[in-house]
């Protein structure tokens, strides 16, 4: 998967197009990821102690990946993720754009 926790995406399709946040999680296995403030949804938790109230958690639920893209922090343009080695045979990736490389 190109995207990483903590990059800055942007959604293309859904309810939410549009809408930019940073990636919180990333589940690999369903090839889904988790951004901030996108995709909200309520969970309903029960008290835990005697006396306590329940409550309302509102969390944002994991979205597919086909439906956000990459934003670079360097052009701040949407965007494909690259690859590169460097000298040190070591890779990374980078704006297929404006050819910078992604933290």
């Amino acid at each position: 998967m190109k995207l990483k926790r903590g990059d800055r995406v942007k959604i293309i399709s859904g309810k939410d197009r549009g809408k930019s946040g940073k990636v919180l999680q990333v589940l690999v296995d369903r090839q889904r990821v988790s951004v901030e403030g996108v995709n909200l949804r309520y969970k309903n938790m029960r008290p835990r102690r005697q006396g306590e109230s329940g409550q309302r958690i509102q969390f944002p639920a994991p979205l597919a990946v086909a439906n956000v893209v990459l934003v670079c922090p360097a052009c701040g343009k949407t965007t494909r993720v690259g690859y590169r080695q460097l000298e040190n045979r070591k890779k990374v990736r980078i704006c297929r754009k404006c050819k910078e490389s992604l933290p």
